[in-house]
Parts: structure tokens; sequence; C-alpha cells
């Protein structure tokens, strides 16, 4: 794929790219502290569409939290070095891995691996929703962490069934900066479930199946406003992997709208 770094004025949902770039823009923000490399992270967006309204998993964070205390969110998080590790069925299509090498200043393949991996661990983590397949037999894999717990449930995480659907940027100077890709998979996908993982002694302290139009309502980040309605428009177009992805970061005190 070529990497156009294209700013663009697409219309979202009735908004054109440049005014969900502003609101990205107008959030109130410090921007006060010494400047840091973003982080690498991942978030994953699992919807259910067995419904006749498609349903989104959603969390909210503990208020005592420093970062976005309170706030409904995906699940998500930054890589760990398991998320190289961890041995996967299926592969990222090749449109996939190229959008997300683009913009990047070392793209590899190894990279984009790890950062749909961790969506799928965080989303482990945080949720007790394990995410792959138990048709392979358990994964041949000495690993710690959490990824072990996918050794003994005998689940091998599937990367074919995420769909790459937005990058964003925390803004720079300010206390917490991570590169955060967002994917969205199926909720067909889960094939294994504890519960007990969320609650007040927890990262998040609630999870709700909400549909877009009830996520809105919720008290969130600016930056997850402007995915759903990224992931609105996307799956009115027919939610095809070949669908160009939003890039979202700020470019001498202002965001922007690329495509890649």
């Amino acid at each position: 794929m070529r990497d156009t770094g294209r700013e663009t004025g697409a219309t979202i949902g009735g908004e054109t790219g440049t005014a969900l770039a502003e609101r990205l823009t107008q959030a109130e923000r410090e921007q006060t502290w010494a400047n840091q490399r973003p982080r690498d992270a991942a978030t994953l967006i699992v919807i259910d569409g067995s419904g006749r309204v498609p349903r989104l998993l959603m969390g909210r964070r503990h208020d005592g939290h420093k970062f976005m205390p309170g706030k409904f969110v995906f699940p998500g998080g930054r890589i760990e070095p398991g998320d190289r590790r961890m041995v996967a069925a299926g592969m990222l299509d090749d449109r996939t891995d190229a959008a997300l090498s683009a913009r990047v200043t070392r793209p590899s393949s190894g990279r984009n691996r790890a950062l749909a991996l961790a969506a799928i661990r965080e989303t482990w983590e945080e949720t007790g929703l394990m995410l792959g397949s138990k048709d392979y037999g358990p994964p041949d894999l000495e690993i710690e962490g959490s990824w072990a717990d996918f050794v003994r449930e005998g689940v091998y995480p599937e990367l074919d069934a995420l769909r790459f659907i937005a990058r964003a940027i925390t803004p720079p100077r300010r206390p917490k900066r991570f590169d955060t890709r967002f994917f969205a998979v199926d909720r067909a996908a889960i094939c294994h479930e504890v519960e007990g993982v969320v609650g007040e002694s927890s990262e998040l302290v609630e999870l709700v199946w909400v549909s877009l139009d009830e996520a809105r309502r919720l008290d969130l980040p600016t930056v997850t406003t402007v995915v759903l309605d990224e992931l609105a428009a996307r799956v009115q177009a027919g939610f095809s992997p070949m669908l160009p992805v939003p890039y979202y970061h700020m470019v001498r005190g202002v965001f922007v709208r690329e495509e890649v």
C-alpha cells in the first residue's frame, strides 16, 4: 500500500474529518509536562453484531486512576515483552500490515503483530474475555504472565479476526503519551470467559454492552468519541478491511486527520 499520509476532509457521520480533528484540538488539556516519546499501545473494540443493532463492549475506569478516572473506555494498553513472543493462529492481512506500518519511523511486521496481540491480551486482563480458538490444541510455548493463561486454556489468539480501524497519538507535553492503534473484532471471536475480573478493586469497575448511540451518552474521553464516529462511518461503508485508516496526531498545536 502506498503511504500517502494524506490529510483529509472526508465526511464522517455528518461531520468532516477536519471537524473531528478540531474536536480533539479543542478538548481541554494541560500541556505543561516534559515531553516524552509516545509508547506503542493498542485498544480493542469488541462488537456484538448478533442483534438488530450492533453493540460495543465498554468498561468504566476506576475513579482512583490518575489517567482518565471514571471514564468509559475500550480495553487496551501498551505493548509488553510477551506480546512479541506469543504464538498466534492466522496472520494480519497485507492491507492491515501496510496500514500499521504507514507513518512509522521504523516499520516492522513484528511490531504490528505485537500490537494486535497486545490488544487481545489487554482485553483478557481487563475483562476476563479471551479471544482466539481452541481448535488447534494448546500453544506449544513456555511463557509467563497473562499469555500463560492462554496456553493453559488451550487458546491460540487469532490475528486475522482483527480489523485495524484508527490510530491516534497523545499530544506532546502530556503526563502520559501513547501511540494507540484501535482494532475491532466480532464478539464471536470470544472462546473463553471468566468471572470476577471486573470490580471495585480492578482497573475496570463495570462492563456494559451498548449501541453506538448509547455509547455516545456515556462519560467518554474525547478521542473515544472521535473513534466511535469513525467506527460508525466504517460500518455504514461496509466495514471492508480495504477502507483507509484515519490517523490523528498533533502538528504545531493542532490535530490533523490523515488517511493511511
